[in-house]
């Protein structure tokens, strides 16, 4: 396929990946917030237990993300996203057959090593496949759609639940990824042109200082904690510093929103702007809000939701262009799944951890430590932006 024909494609190529990443999302990594307590009460394991096993599955799914990457890089990512709706599809009919913590955990593995090969990091490193340093718009497009992964994903599993069950949830779930996003992958995403030479790759490689790598992972590795912890206490934490239970969950539900017009706003506004600009927002505009609220209680409670919310929706972009923007094409795949892993380890942490901090110092120490990292990740990012500036890429 031509340089023109996969231009021409490319619109397709992006609307398919947003859909394809959006069932990919509400079907994994945002099914335990409906799913947890059906699946515990008809098990007889508790919470912990069920949450203890998704924490494991996201950090399986960082440890396998560099060989995802790797694999991407070598034969595109058209084939190795198809694969994963087949894993995806077999943990999730695994899951439906649960009887216990033992099978619970092997269907939570199988379902782990598929988000190490199907979500954002393999269609990213798919489009930088196709696309090179032109990625960029691509890689933006697909987080618009899927920024709805939770806005569709739990009213749908909630649904289904209903409707069928959990286990039956389950099978559906499985079924959609079988019968909508494996021929989409596999039929509409273009074939990637050849590699890179390995030459090339070694020498663009070689043009990389550890430490800039080093600095990137600490970075999506902090800012991916705050995300998660967000997601998880978000309406808790607003609760806890005196607002009403329906006030703090009217306001936690502002993020989505939040994060999808700031990623509009990038798209319209910064797409010719430097990454690194669009990762220092993201570290910024947390950290402000998390004062406004520790300090003003309930009052700031939308001030801060749609700083962070605005910040995460800028994060996930962040994420697949600013290491294409510093170190190029060639090696995308294994480079950003090598950035990923940290991330997943946190993530994985991140609620447990952020609910001691919560229930032993409170909401104000809790907000004041996740704006305390990512306050951390912006001097980072500055640091980073002055040595590029006068050393390049590494």
């Amino acid at each position: 396929m031509t340089a023109a024909d996969l231009s021409r494609r490319r619109g397709v190529v992006t609307t398919t990946l947003g859909v394809t990443q959006t069932l990919a999302w509400g079907s994994t990594y945002y099914l335990p917030a409906v799913f947890a307590d059906p699946v515990c009460e008809a098990l007889g394991l508790s919470r912990a237990w069920f949450f203890g096993i998704f924490s494991g599955a996201l950090l399986l799914s960082g440890l396998v993300g560099p060989t995802a990457g790797r694999l991407i890089d070598a034969y595109g990512g058209r084939d190795v996203l198809a694969a994963s709706n087949i894993v995806f599809a077999a943990g999730l009919a695994l899951l439906a057959w649960a009887s216990g913590p033992i099978t619970l955990a092997l269907a939570w593995v199988v379902i782990g090593v598929g988000m190490g090969f199907g979500l954002y990091e393999a269609a990213f490193a798919t489009v930088t496949g196709l696309y090179g340093r032109e990625a960029r718009n691509a890689i933006t497009g697909i987080t618009l759609f899927a920024g709805f992964a939770s806005t569709v994903g739990w009213p749908a599993s909630a649904l289904m639940i209903d409707i069928l069950g959990w286990r039956g949830a389950c099978l559906a779930w499985a079924f959609l990824h079988l019968a909508v996003a494996l021929p989409m992958n596999r039929f509409l995403v273009a074939k990637a042109p050849p590699p890179v030479p390995a030459a090339a790759q070694a020498d663009a490689a070689a043009g990389g200082i550890p430490w800039t790598m080093v600095i990137l992972a600490a970075v999506f590795a902090a800012t991916a904690f705050v995300s998660t912890a967000m997601a998880t206490h978000l309406p808790r934490v607003i609760e806890a510093l005196g607002a009403a239970p329906a006030a703090a969950i009217f306001a936690a539900s502002l993020v989505g929103p939040a994060q999808v017009a700031a990623r509009m706003a990038e798209f319209a506004l910064l797409r010719k702007a430097s990454p690194l600009v669009t990762a220092q927002l993201v570290a910024g505009l947390h950290p402000v809000g998390a004062v406004l609220l520790a300090f003003m209680g309930p009052a700031a409670a939308i001030p801060f939701v749609v700083l962070h919310g605005a910040g995460n929706g800028l994060l996930t972009i962040a994420r697949g262009t600013l290491p294409l923007a510093l170190f190029g094409p060639a090696g995308y795949g294994l480079r950003t799944g090598l950035l990923a892993a940290p991330a997943r380890l946190l993530q994985g942490a991140a609620p447990l951890v952020f609910a001691l901090v919560l229930d032993s110092l409170g909401p104000r120490a809790a907000l004041l430590l996740s704006g305390s990292l990512t306050a951390l990740s912006l001097l980072a990012l500055l640091a980073l932006a002055r040595r590029t500036r006068g050393k390049g890429a590494g």
